[in-house]
């Protein structure tokens, strides 16, 4: 889910950038490719309508970035531990401690007659 939300914080952030950018400023900045058929917008032209877009643009940005923080801090909350499956739970078992190996048979001098 916080994919989504990033997804769309990352949209929001580039209108949100084009939109500020288009603005008429002291500098005229970008806003001198807008055009200049003000009529569109209403009598104040487009400063009016871009100053609500911007605010509203603005404020889907603080919401979408408190929607991302929290489901981004729920899946942080979810354990490793609490998603694992057991089967059942067994104490390890100690290795066989009684068998003792013995060493190998000697040879006695029975077992080695020769033959003269």
């Amino acid at each position: 889910m916080s994919s989504v939300f990033l997804i769309i914080q990352v949209l929001l952030a580039v209108i949100l950038t084009i939109v500020i950018l288009l603005q008429k400023s002291a500098s005229m900045g970008l806003g001198a490719y807008s055009g200049s058929n003000e009529s569109l917008f209403g009598a104040k032209g487009p400063a009016g309508f871009l100053a609500k877009f911007t605010f509203f643009m603005g404020f889907l940005f603080v919401i979408n970035t408190l929607a991302l923080g929290y489901t981004y801090n729920q899946s942080l909350r979810d354990s490793v531990v609490d998603s694992a499956k057991f089967d059942s739970i067994q104490a390890p078992q100690a290795p066989n401690t009684n068998i003792i190996p013995t060493a190998p048979a000697v040879p006695t001098a029975e077992n080695n007659t020769t033959a003269n």
